[in-house]
């Protein structure tokens, strides 16, 4: 049975599709009050949900945000940092210095702002909770392009280094590293005849894709109270990928 969260507030990034859109939708079912962040419009109506839209990759969305808990919710309970942009597996000779910045502002910079935006009303109510989203690719080499996977190894460090520091005064920081999820970012892999896509369920030794809504039960159990003495971790949910 999942856990009550009525009266926690928890904020979800990359909340209009995928990933996000599930652990808004989760979490919304089990009492909490959510505000979703996206550049697009959250396709949800819900009188617990609260929406931002604006970009991860400036600082005006995260000004919007504190400006909202300071005025109307007064505190913040669980930070779930899911925005993020694939870089077409590019390697470093053909990647952009246009395309590092983004990916490297989108996959990793707009976690640090959105830990910097909450962080401080968490240490004060002496509790959070923070599931960033990592990957696969932030374990090892062959999950992204150049730009991606140092992301992804970044957060993971982020993740480790925002736990190790505040622990002790109540926060908690674990990371996700999902493998081959069914979402609209990797909506190219199932382009055409779906080759890709059969290349990466036949490379998994569980043989398939995972939909969203299973990393939205993870999401769900490591935001609650029942994985409190979980800290610092990366949990993949790959289907045996990293196993291998």
């Amino acid at each position: 049975m999942a856990e009550d969260f009525s009266g926690k507030i928890v904020v979800v990034t990359g909340a209009a599709s995928g990933i996000g859109l599930e652990q808004v939708k989760l979490f919304l079912e089990n009492n909490a009050v959510v505000i979703g962040i996206d550049k697009n419009a959250v396709p949800l109506i819900n009188d617990n949900l609260v929406t931002i839209i604006g970009d991860v990759t400036g600082t005006l969305v995260f000004e919007k945000l504190t400006k909202l808990l300071e005025n109307s919710f007064k505190k913040i309970d669980i930070v779930c940092n899911t925005a993020g942009v694939l870089d077409d597996y590019r390697p470093v000779m053909d990647t952009s210095i246009e395309q590092w910045n983004d990916t490297i502002q989108t996959d990793l910079t707009s976690q640090f702002l959105l830990i910097k935006a909450t962080l401080p009303l968490m240490l004060k109510q002496k509790h959070g909770v923070f599931v960033n989203m990592a990957s696969i690719a932030g374990l090892v080499a062959g999950g992204g392009g150049v730009a991606y996977t140092a992301a992804k190894h970044a957060v993971i460090g982020m993740t480790k280094q925002l736990d190790i520091d505040y622990a002790a005064r109540g926060i908690r920081a674990n990371c996700i590293a999902p493998g081959a999820i069914d979402t609209p970012m990797n909506a190219a892999d199932f382009a055409g005849d779906g080759k890709m896509a059969k290349w990466v369920a036949d490379q998994t030794p569980a043989k398939r894709w995972a939909k969203p809504e299973e990393v939205a039960e993870l999401t769900l159990f490591l935001a609650s109270s029942r994985a409190d003495y979980i800290h610092g971790s990366v949990i993949p949910i790959d289907g045996g990928w990293t196993a291998k």
